[in-house]
């Protein structure tokens, strides 16, 4: 005969606390004192209760899942994401519900309001707006939405920012000797998939040029796809311009690494007849030494889902921007900085 299990009357019991009490626990409620929190859950650790996530999910209309609408999944910036988002969503025993957008006939799925993505407790949109499909400019749901490598003021929103990043590595290029070029990955065509990040970060980049006297030269920008082939191609194109030494500034870590390689099976030294600068701090930039324009991206997710929790749990003031700040990590692909800043 199997034992037969605990119940949340039980619980209380022993706690000498209310249902309520009880409840507001298992839910994570804010309101409960803390004395109180750890009374209760000391009574279901030593009754062993285990709470049914059934009926969890059908009390109080709570799904005790989270929406993430985002461009892909199978790409390191979404999974190191996808690891910040669940790292703290999953303490507060939340699902995460995925929702790659990928196709057009996706989007338009994801735009009606009666689908999977806005019956969970709450949304976390990354990198692209889709506010801007609506008349009103938000989305049809009465769940709280944070936006994540995206800014709205109309939601709280988390994201780096991309010009000062930019600005970094022109800042830093800039002291090289030799010419500097810059790959920028291309922006969707499509304006529902808009997304401006690579823009601020060009923007950014040729700002600091301009700044340090070294006005960048429109044909020293080759525009790409964010992929290794990107890179090759470009480090190709770039040495029909110019002979050795150049710098360059790949816009992102996968074209970057396509940079290097093509560098290194042309024979070239890296470090020094080519310099390479990439950007997003991705784990395998140490392993190959990619000098690299670094973005917390797990520190991103997991402030956006600190944010989803707090509107879930009832707050209700003005939305929050959070601004991350990105950092320049130096490794072998730039070599050493000159002690004085080149002057052409």
């Amino acid at each position: 005969m199997s034992k037969r299990k605990p119940t949340i009357h039980e619980v209380a019991a022993r706690a000498g606390v209310g249902l309520g009490t009880v409840s507001r626990v298992l839910n994570n409620h804010p309101a409960v004192r803390p004395e109180t929190r750890a009374r209760v859950l000391r009574a279901m650790e030593e009754l062993g209760y285990t709470p049914n996530p059934h009926a969890r999910r059908i009390a109080g209309g709570r799904s005790y899942t989270v929406s993430v609408l985002l461009p892909f999944v199978a790409t390191e910036f979404y999974r190191r994401l996808i690891e910040g988002i669940e790292g703290v969503l999953l303490e507060k025993r939340y699902d995460l519900a995925l929702f790659p957008i990928l196709s057009q006939a996706r989007l338009r799925r994801y735009l009606e309001s009666t689908t999977l993505a806005y019956l969970t407790d709450g949304l976390i949109l990354a990198s692209y707006d889709l506010t801007e499909h609506f008349e009103e400019g938000r989305l049809p749901t009465d769940r709280p939405v944070v936006l994540v490598d995206a800014q709205n003021p109309r939601y709280d929103s988390v994201y780096l920012d991309n010009f000062q990043g930019g600005y970094l590595a022109g800042e830093y290029l800039a002291r090289f000797p030799g010419a500097v070029f810059a790959v920028k990955v291309e922006e969707e065509p499509d304006q529902a998939f808009r997304h401006t990040v690579f823009a601020q970060r060009m923007a950014g980049f040729q700002e600091a040029l301009r700044r340090a006297g070294r006005p960048f030269i429109p044909e020293h920008l080759y525009t790409t796809r964010l992929s290794q082939d990107g890179g090759r191609l470009a480090l190709r194109h770039f040495l029909e311009k110019s002979s050795p030494p150049i710098n360059v500034f790949a816009g992102a870590d996968q074209v970057a690494l396509g940079v290097l390689e093509e560098a290194e099976r042309l024979g070239l030294t890296v470090g020094r007849e080519v310099r390479v600068l990439g950007f997003d701090g991705h784990p395998f930039t140490e392993e190959v030494g990619l000098s690299t324009i670094a973005q917390p991206v797990e520190a991103m997710g997991a402030k956006a889902a600190q944010l989803l929790l707090e509107r879930m749990q009832g707050y209700a003031g003005a939305p929050r921007e959070v601004r991350f700040e990105p950092v320049l990590l130096e490794r072998a692909s730039t070599g050493t900085p000159p002690a004085a800043p080149y002057v052409p």
